[in-house]
């Protein structure tokens, strides 16, 4: 019986031991981060009533570091407090709304009197770099394009201008390689599996030729595939940074019968950054596609690898300036114009005051303009009022 037992604890010291050498030889962070926001949030054409509620996110961050080697998990709980919006159409949306992963990676929501609260594992990879790759695994964002405002040959993690915070979306699980060739030019390979098993694959190669970087890209998924480009460089000693990224996109939707029919399409920016010495900083970004879609083809294909690419309009223009009054206090402003059949428009102003290391709070607003039927045109204004909590 006492050999029994010293077998198993043998096992149990054996299984501990590789966490016990990531305490004693690596590298562990901490941090944790609230993000809290209250929203009056503007109704839309489907819904017309106007929700009032409190967004609270508490982000947890991991962090291994050991030689080359490191690891990385970030775990969110989210809380929604607010009946107007938590009984919503959109809410409701946003509940059956998760990351296109082979496995789960957030609980469902837990539904309590106004409220509502789920957990979900935002990321969480395990990697190595060193002078010449760096290869990473887990469920990860994969960074393509050089758009600032739209980022159309990202098949992975699109950035999504149009939201509050555009950086928030969900991770990829994936396996990514990076190989550098030289210190100006480096290829890429991703390799990434969605919830239905099914694999998504990019080869990509990026390099310096005499003023400007260029780089080529292709997604291939049995549904979708992408041959793309993107370019950056200086404009001679002005100081102006040109920007280009465009891809001709071949990918499968759905009707509302349910069949599949097929689209082909080209879609690219062209843009341009300056910052003045007075603290100013100007984006300038077009955006156009050669084909449109209609609301009810977004709808019906929510789950595409293409959803972001599936525009209103041929064309969009698009401005961001950025101006730091001081240490403390920063304002942004972003306009889009979408020149569909009747020009409507984006604008969201934001300030940004930076309390101490651990506090900032934002105020903006997102207002939508135009005609009732145009793109922007059937929502209203929505305002927010955010604060910033790390330790």
């Amino acid at each position: 019986m006492a050999q029994s037992q010293m077998i198993i604890n043998n096992k149990k010291l054996l299984f501990f031991l590789p966490f016990v050498a990531i305490t004693l030889f690596g590298d562990m962070s901490y941090k944790v981060e609230n993000t809290n926001i209250t929203l009056s949030q503007g109704s839309s054409a489907v819904e017309y009533k106007r929700h009032i509620y409190n967004y609270n996110r508490v982000r947890v961050y991991a962090n291994y570091t050991n030689e080359g080697y490191f690891a990385s998990v970030i775990g969110d709980a989210v809380n929604y407090l607010g009946d107007s919006y938590t009984s919503s159409n959109g809410f409701e949306y946003l509940k059956n709304s998760r990351a296109n992963t082979p496995f789960e990676s957030q609980t469902n929501f837990k539904d309590y009197g106004d409220g509502s609260v789920y957990v979900k594992l935002y990321r969480a990879y395990v990697g190595y770099e060193d002078s010449k790759n760096r290869v990473v695994a887990g469920l990860q964002n994969i960074s393509m394009g050089v758009g600032r405002i739209w980022t159309p040959t990202n098949i992975f993690n699109p950035k999504n201008s149009y939201a509050i915070e555009p950086d928030e979306i969900y991770g990829v699980s994936a396996a990514s390689y990076v190989r550098h060739l030289s210190d100006t030019s480096h290829v890429t390979f991703v390799a990434s599996q969605n919830a239905e098993k099914k694999f998504k694959y990019a080869g990509g190669y990026k390099g310096y030729l005499g003023f400007v970087d260029i780089g080529v890209n292709v997604v291939h998924s049995e549904k979708t595939k992408m041959l793309g480009y993107e370019i950056e460089g200086n404009l001679a000693d002005t100081g102006i940074e040109l920007r280009s990224e465009a891809g001709y996109i071949k990918s499968t939707l759905f009707d509302a019968l349910n069949q599949e029919y097929e689209v082909e399409f080209f879609q690219g920016i062209l843009g341009a950054e300056y910052g003045f010495r007075n603290g100013v900083s100007v984006v300038f970004e077009t955006l156009y596609s050669s084909k449109e879609f209609t609301n009810e083809e977004r709808l019906l294909n929510i789950n595409s690898d293409i959803l972001s690419n599936l525009l209103n309009a041929n064309f969009y223009g698009g401005v961001t300036l950025s101006y730091s009054f001081n240490l403390f206090l920063d304002a942004s402003l972003l306009y889009i114009e979408s020149f569909g059949n009747k020009n409507s428009r984006f604008i969201s102003p934001s300030l940004n005051y930076t309390l101490n290391d651990y506090n900032s709070f934002t105020i903006g607003a997102q207002i939508l303009n135009g005609k009732e039927e145009s793109e922007f045109g059937a929502y209203e204004n929505s305002y927010f009022f955010k604060w910033r909590l790390s330790f």
